[in-house]
C-alpha cells in the first residue's frame, strides 16, 4: 500500500472548497502563577501564530496533500482578512473572498504546555443578506467547474453554506461526475440531499436526527443509515473521537477503529478527515481504503496543539519508519529538538548531544544541508559533506533521528514537529532561540569547559 499510496500522493490533483472561512489564531505561553486579583492562572505569553481555520483549513489539509486549491467564501473588511491572505498566499492556494457585513471570524486559542486552556471568539452571528447570497452564488456561477476533481463544502453554520449555493454544486458535481463532499453542521440537512459524501460526528448526527445517541456501534450505525437514505446521499461517515468511525452506505455499515495513540487536541481533525476522503475518493481508492488513510490522516494531526494540517510527508513518513518524531509522540513519548551543522564532530558535540537527549524519550537532530553551512559559513565548508554527516551522527545512541533542512535556520522544521522541549548551546539567549514559539519549553546546555 506504501508504493501506491506514494504515487498517489506525487499527482497534484485539483480541488473547489467552498464554506466558512476563519483565522485560527493561538496564544502560547507557560503558566507559572496565580494572579493575586483572582484565583485565575497567569500566561506568560512566549509566542504567537496564525492558522487558516473552517473552510480555510480544509483548503491547507488538501495542499498538504499534493493539490490545487480554489477557496471561496466570505471575510470581513479588517486585520484577520489581510492575515488569512498572506497565509493563503504562502500555501499557493486561490483564495476568492467575497466581503460580507460583519468581520472575519476568528477564533483565539490560549494554550499552555501542549494544552489548550481557553478559547476566544470574535464573531457576530448574522444572517446572509439576500444580495450577499447572490454575490457569492453569482461568484460560484463563474468558475469552471471542469477543471476540479471534486467539490469539498465545508458548513460551519455562519451562513455561507446556504441552500441555493449546496443545491447548485450538488446537482453540478452530479452532472459532471465529480464528487461532492460535504463538512455538516446545523440541524437541517435537506440542504445536503443528492451529495456524494456527507462527513459529521456524533454531536452533528445527533442534531440532523433531533434526538441524543450514545457513541455505541449499533445505534450510530443505525442512525446514520437511516439519515443517508432519507438525503439520498451515497455514503455518510461518522468520526466518532476515540471510537473510530462509521460508515453507512448502501452495502450496509462498517465501523472502524480510531489509530490516533495520544490525543492533544481535536480541533481540526474533521477537516483533515473530509479533505482526506476527497483526495482520496478523487484517486479512485476504494471506499475501504480512503477510510483507512483518513483514520491514519486524523490520528496524526490529533497529536499536535491546535489546528495543524495532514501533509503526504506526514501520511507517508509515518508508515515507512517506525523510527520517527511522528510515531514517537504517537506513543506518547518527550520528543526534543536541536539543531546545527555537525561538521567537524568533537566531543563537546558528543557531551551536548548526550545532554540533549536525557531531557526526553526522542532527539530529534535537525542538520544543516551542504548548501545551507555554505552560505553561514564560507567557502570551503562543510568539510564534511551532508550524507557523512548524516551517517555518523545516526551512529550515535544520544540521536534517534537527523533531518537534513536547506534552510538557514530550522524554523519550519521546528514548527511542523512542535517538540516538547527545543534545545540549544548555552551562549544562545533564550528569549532569542529561533522557533521557541512552537516548543513547549526551551531550554540551554551549557558547553564543555574548552
Amino acid at each position: 500500500m506504501l508504493k501506491k499510496l506514494e504515487s498517489l500522493l506525487s499527482v497534484e490533483r485539483s480541488f473547489l472548497v467552498v464554506g466558512d472561512i476563519m483565522l485560527d489564531s493561538y496564544i502560547h505561553g507557560e503558566i507559572r502563577r496565580i494572579s493575586p486579583e483572582a484565583p485565575v492562572p497567569v500566561l506568560t505569553v512566549t509566542g504567537r501564530e496564525n492558522r487558516p481555520g473552517g473552510a480555510g483549513n480544509v483548503a491547507v489539509n488538501l495542499r498538504g496533500l499534493n493539490s490545487r486549491v480554489t477557496l471561496v467564501g466570505f471575510t470581513g473588511e479588517d486585520e484577520s482578512r489581510g492575515i488569512l491572505e498572506n497565509l493563503f498566499g504562502e500555501n499557493h492556494i486561490e483564495l476568492k473572498s467575497l466581503t460580507w457585513g460583519r468581520n472575519t471570524v476568528t477564533k483565539t486559542r490560549i494554550i499552555s504546555s501542549r494544552q489548550q486552556i481557553v478559547r476566544v471568539d470574535d464573531e457576530k452571528e448574522l444572517p446572509l443578506t439576500d444580495e450577499e447570497k447572490g454575490l457569492l452564488l453569482s461568484e460560484i456561477k463563474k468558475i469552471d467547474l471542469s477543471r476540479f476533481e471534486g467539490i469539498l463544502i465545508s458548513d460551519y453554520n455562519k451562513g455561507t453554506c446556504f441552500p441555493e449555493l449546496c443545491a447548485y454544486l450538488i446537482g453540478e458535481g452530479r452532472k459532471r461526475e465529480i464528487p461532492v463532499v460535504i463538512d455538516p453542521k446545523g440541524k437541517d440537512w435537506r440542504k445536503y440531499a443528492g451529495a456524494n459524501l456527507i462527513t459529521p460526528n456524533v454531536k452533528e448526527l445527533c442534531e440532523a436526527l433531533g434526538e441524543s445517541l450514545p457513541n455505541e456501534d449499533g445505534v450510530i450505525g443505525e442512525g446514520a443509515q437511516k439519515l443517508r437514505e432519507e438525503l439520498s446521499v451515497d455514503k455518510l461517515i461518522v468520526t466518532r473521537s476515540e471510537k473510530g468511525m462509521t460508515l453507512a452506505w448502501g452495502e450496509g455499515i462498517r465501523h472502524i477503529p480510531t489509530l490516533a495513540k495520544e490525543v492533544y487536541d481535536v480541533s481540526g481533525a474533521g477537516d483533515t478527515v473530509s479533505a482526506s476522503l476527497l483526495r482520496f475518493i478523487a484517486d479512485g481508492l476504494p471506499i475501504n481504503d480512503c477510510l483507512m488513510q483518513a483514520n491514519r490522516a486524523a490520528g496524526i494531526v490529533v497529536g499536535f496543539p491546535g489546528t495543524h494540517p495532514i501533509t503526504a510527508d506526514l501520511l507517508l513518513h509515518d508508515r515507512n519508519d517506525k523510527r520517527n518524531w511522528v510515531e514517537a509522540r504517537r506513543a506518547g513519548k518527550t520528543i526534543v529538538f536541536t539543531n546545527g551543522c555537525f561538521d567537524l564532530l568533537h566531543p563537546g558535540h558528543l557531551d551536548y548531544l548526550k545532554k540533549a537527549r536525557e531531557l526526553g524519550d526522542f532527539l530529534v537532530l535537525g542538520v544543516n544541508s551542504d548548501a545551507s553551512v555554505t552560505r553561514l559559513k564560507g567557502e570551503g565548508r562543510p568539510v564534511n559533506n551532508q550524507e557523512s554527516r548524516k551517517l555518523m551522527l545516526e551512529s550515535l545512541r544520544y540521536v534517534d533521528q537527523v533531518i537534513l533542512f536547506e534552510e538557514d535556520t530550522p524554523l519550519e522544521l521546528i514548527r511542523k514537529i512542535r517538540p516538547d522541549i527545543l534545545v540549544k548551546g548555552g551562549d544562545y539567549d533564550i528569549e532569542t532561540i529561533i522557533g521557541r514559539e512552537y516548543a513547549s519549553r526551551t531550554l540551554t546546555v551549557p558547553f564543555v569547559s574548552g
